[in-house]
């Protein structure tokens, strides 16, 4: 677990900040006026109001890909690498994401020079973009291969709009996934973006773990439920309550940061 631990050191309960990228080039919802210059404008403009605001880290991502992907095309890996590598923080670590293709994750963040990515990389799935069933066993090869073997894994043990197709509890998972699959961190998450998680569930992942085995809160993360979260997570992954109207889609709001970041760093 020592990977997680030499990206902050110095800090109890990393707080993590979500740097939504707007939708890339052929995706439906793509600006295709603003460009991939529009792209990288908005994700400066968020990214420096966090970092001001005393984040840990930041984690690009593709927020804005609806319908999502399984497997991404070469531009989302192309762009992606792009906007990360022109907005990406000079004093801290940072992290990208890949909606939902963690083989395009990890080219991403080699090309960018990331420090973590988070993705699902074990398990079978019933989701929304139908039957997922990721690799992790080739996704750590390729990591190998890449040189990369610096680079943190942070795994979704239940992921957004999807189910598992077992019968495993999310506890149980996180215990096989940690033994069998060499990932360094366990991420808890509700059913959709911005939503929380049954707070038993992370207590539950949290007791199954040894306690060098970090688990973090990966969704619904927010300024007036941080503290009983705190009681069993590691740290935590916040986008959704740090954007107007606590809307995915929306923008940042300075508002919403700070109240967060107040609340968070005193519990």
């Amino acid at each position: 677990m020592s990977r997680f631990r030499a990206l902050f050191p110095d800090v109890a309960k990393p707080l993590i900040a979500m740097a939504h990228v707007p939708p890339l080039p052929g995706t439906p919802l793509f600006d295709s006026v603003a460009g991939v210059q529009g792209l990288i404008d908005h994700v400066k403009r968020d990214t420096e109001m966090l970092l001001e605001a005393g984040f840990d880290a930041i984690m690009f991502c593709n927020e804005g890909d609806r319908p999502y992907q399984l497997h991404a095309g070469l531009e989302a890996a192309a762009v992606m690498t792009r906007v990360a590598s022109e907005c990406r923080p000079t004093d801290r670590p940072f992290g990208v994401d890949f909606l939902w293709d963690a083989q395009c994750a990890l080219a991403i963040a080699v090309g960018s020079g990331a420090s973590f990515m988070r993705e699902v990389v074990t398990g079978s799935w019933e989701s929304d973009m139908g039957a997922w069933e990721p690799d992790v066993a080739t996704l750590l090869r390729n990591r190998r291969n890449f040189g990369r073997d610096d680079l943190a894994i942070f795994a979704n043990i239940t992921p957004e709009f999807a189910s598992s197709t077992g019968q495993r509890t999310p506890a149980q998972i996180a215990k096989s996934t940690v033994v069998s699959s060499l990932v360094d961190v366990i991420l808890v998450s509700g059913p959709m973006a911005g939503s929380e998680p049954d707070v038993s569930v992370v207590a539950d992942v949290r007791e199954a773990l040894d306690p060098s085995v970090p688990v973090l809160l990966n969704t619904g993360a927010k300024a007036e439920t941080i503290k009983k979260y705190f009681e069993f997570a590691d740290g935590c992954i916040v986008g959704s309550y740090l954007k107007r109207d606590g809307y995915t889609w929306n923008e940042v709001d300075p508002e919403r940061v700070k109240r967060f970041i107040d609340a968070a760093r005193s519990a």
